[in-house]
């Protein structure tokens, strides 16, 4: 009797745990049909956007998304902004999600298309460091066994662009998926000229189990000046590195 009675406990509990986990379509109801496709293909849906044009983009729109995955990014001001949403056809878990964002030096050597050089990579070095002040690097950790429901990590990155590049990520477990934000916590500068300032690139990345796989629902954008803005092509520069930023997370998922 105490076995059943500890069977239909344990049963109570879990189907809300399995009931959670949606389809695509109760996420993005009524999505225009070139949209869908487009998140099921190989390279996803992306977009770039004026900050004035926020309203035309799809996490703007009917969507069942927690509201501050897009509003976190919009508070920070940007002048520009790039939309990306694709759809992994993997079963994975948020802990496989969360052990391949821990393999910050999978980000080295990962290529992007340039139109003056072709393929070309972007990134060619990345570690991990101890904080914001000590800049020694630290390992990739081994795969955790859980999620934790914080975490916030520090990582410096070699830029063919802007030479060397300092972040902080921020992941947080969010209802139904993990949030993963990455900010520059240092300026970002070409010829020693800062072209994004400190704290004004920020890149969102949402993660959810559905059926279909895993959901992969990215924002980033960047504040710059006027004067910046009108001599570097930003959504572009913005857009190469959201890119190589999700390939490395959905490779790292196959």
């Amino acid at each position: 009797m105490k076995a059943r009675f500890i069977l239909i406990i344990f049963g109570i509990l879990t189907v809300p745990l399995i009931s959670q986990e949606r389809g695509f379509d109760q996420i993005f109801p009524n999505l225009p049909q070139e949209i869908r496709l487009s998140a099921f293909s190989e390279n996803g849906y992306i977009r770039s956007f004026e900050r004035s044009s926020a309203a035309n983009m799809i996490g703007s729109s009917n969507n069942n998304l927690n509201p501050e995955i897009l509003g976190h990014v919009l508070n920070k001001s940007p002048g520009f902004l790039v939309e990306h949403l694709l759809v992994i056809p993997r079963s994975r878990t948020l802990l496989d999600v969360y052990n391949a964002l821990g393999n910050i030096r999978d980000l080295k050597g990962r290529e992007y298309q340039s139109h003056s050089r072709g393929e070309s990579v972007l990134f060619e070095d990345a570690t991990r460091i101890e904080s914001v002040q000590r800049n020694n690097p630290v390992s990739d950790p081994a795969p955790a066994l859980a999620v934790p429901r914080t975490e916030t990590l520090y990582i410096r990155l070699r830029d063919i662009n802007f030479g060397t590049t300092f972040y902080r990520a921020d992941m947080t477990l969010d209802q139904s998926g993990l949030r993963y934000i990455l900010t520059n916590n240092r300026n970002l500068t070409y010829l020693f000229i800062p072209v994004i300032r400190e704290e004004k690139f920020i890149a969102q990345l949402y993660f959810e189990p559905i059926q279909e796989g895993i959901l992969l629902y990215s924002i980033a954008g960047a504040d710059v000046s006027n004067f910046i803005s009108n001599r570097i092509d930003l959504p572009s520069a913005i857009r190469k590195r959201l890119e190589v930023i999700i390939s490395w997370v959905a490779d790292g998922l196959k």
